[in-house]
């Protein structure tokens, strides 16, 4: 069976999911929690076949990380699945009640989106948070992981959609995808597929949007910014803008971009190439930036750069209006910070940056649903229609119209014989 038949199927299981209750999703986070940690080994195991045949292959050190399967992962994505557990069901929340007329009510309630195709390069935690998240979502999910990790991928997969059917949910609930040519399938299940999500490079994102009339949500590119203002507390700058380059450098809300205000600049910049060259940063910059500390020259049109790296670009401007020009115009609207003690600059630069998240004071690293609360993320979205920045539980949720009458036609109303009585209820 292609994914195209499967993925009917899904499409009509799809109200099943949707209709089970919480303790029934919530019971089939815990299986999988709990199959999780008591088939950890074999997870390993597979996850150490992944990781010997990228080093064969010469896979670059940020994409590495990415593969990596361990304790820790395993640990946080259990955690995440804890959380999501504890939050209440997303599920036939109503939104709006109003009556229409006197024995004619309208309701506005929340609902799954249907069936979810998510496409993802190399992150094997990715596919628990994504599956979980669907679970708890009432969601049915297509996953279609990355080549790099396909050992740990079907070992994952078949944990949890095991674990998921024991616990009572419809066996359609689930499907993974291995093959490369069943992307372009996926791609063309616009009739049964509500939604797709894609995690990976700029590129790879861009071939989806273009291939397909599902509707896509996520981002391309995560350029990050950091503005340290003229009313910055510098002692506080180096140690978030290390984080926000170094904690994770693979990672799309980690910082690309520094932009530093002139008035600090001749005492901040010095401190700021020692702090990133002990950790083993290079910079590059403008030619202004040269005449202050060594980094390698870059153009005006190179600040679109994202490095997924031990690099950062580094420019000075004027104030925090420059600042938040520029980020507009070179940055992708994904997570943008600027260090300042001045609360009118911060609420300027917050209202002013056009992106999913804008933070003062804080690495741009925070930018992740699990650190949100919302237990895990499928991804970040930058679009501004329907979700944008972490998407959890609210993101994966749309919402229907439930109108109750008592015999009522619209002719009477056109024809003027009644008269509607519109009144929000409680």
């Amino acid at each position: 069976m292609d994914i195209r038949e499967q993925a009917h199927k899904m499409k009509l299981a799809s109200p099943k999911l949707a209709a089970t209750s919480n303790e029934q999703r919530c019971k089939a986070l815990q299986m999988v929690g709990e199959a999780l940690q008591a088939h950890k080994d074999e997870i390993f195991a597979a996850n150490h076949m992944d990781l010997d045949r990228a080093k064969e292959n010469g896979i670059s050190d940020a994409v590495y990380k990415r593969l990596k399967f361990d304790e820790g992962k395993l640990e946080a994505v259990t955690e995440g699945i804890r959380q999501l557990m504890a939050l209440p069901d997303p599920i036939g929340k109503v939104m709006l009640k109003r009556q229409l007329d006197e024995g004619l009510i309208l309701q506005r309630v929340s609902c799954p989106i249907g069936v979810i195709g998510v496409i993802f390069e190399a992150r094997p935690d990715a596919l628990v948070q994504i599956s979980t998240l669907c679970l708890k979502s009432g969601n049915c999910a297509i996953l279609k992981g990355g080549k790099e990790t396909a050992e740990t991928n079907r070992v994952l997969f078949g944990i949890i959609h095991k674990a998921a059917v024991e616990a009572g949910l419809p066996e359609e609930c689930l499907l993974q995808a291995e093959l490369h040519n069943e992307i372009d399938e996926l791609l063309g299940c616009d009739k049964d597929v509500d939604l797709l999500i894609p995690r990976g490079s700029n590129g790879f994102v861009q071939y989806i949007m273009n291939h397909t009339k599902i509707p896509v949500m996520g981002h391309a590119d995560g350029v990050c910014h950091i503005y340290v203002d003229e009313d910055a507390d510098l002692s506080k700058a180096l140690p978030i803008i290390v984080d926000a380059k170094t904690q994770y450098t693979a990672a799309c809300n980690a910082v690309e971009t520094l932009l530093v205000n002139r008035k600090v600049a001749d005492a901040f910049l010095p401190e700021l190439a020692k702090a990133l060259k002990d950790v083993g940063v290079s910079l590059r910059g403008t030619k202004e930036v040269m005449e202050k500390i060594p980094v390698e020259e870059m153009s005006e049109e190179e600040f679109h750069t994202e490095y997924l790296g031990l690099t950062a670009s580094v420019k000075l401007v004027e104030d925090v209006e420059e600042a938040a020009e520029h980020i507009n115009r070179f940055g992708s609207h994904h997570t943008d910070s600027i260090l300042t003690e001045n609360p009118e600059t911060a609420a300027y630069f917050m209202q002013m940056v056009d992106s999913a998240g804008v933070y003062q004071n804080c690495s741009t690293r925070f930018a992740d649903g699990f650190r949100y609360g919302f237990g895990a993320e499928v991804g970040i979205s930058t679009s501004k229609l329907h979700a944008r920045g972490p998407v959890g539980l609210e993101g994966l949720m749309t919402y229907k119209y439930k109108l109750f009458g008592s015999g009522q036609i619209v002719a009477d109303y056109a024809e003027g014989r009644k008269q509607f009585r519109f009144r929000d209820l409680d």
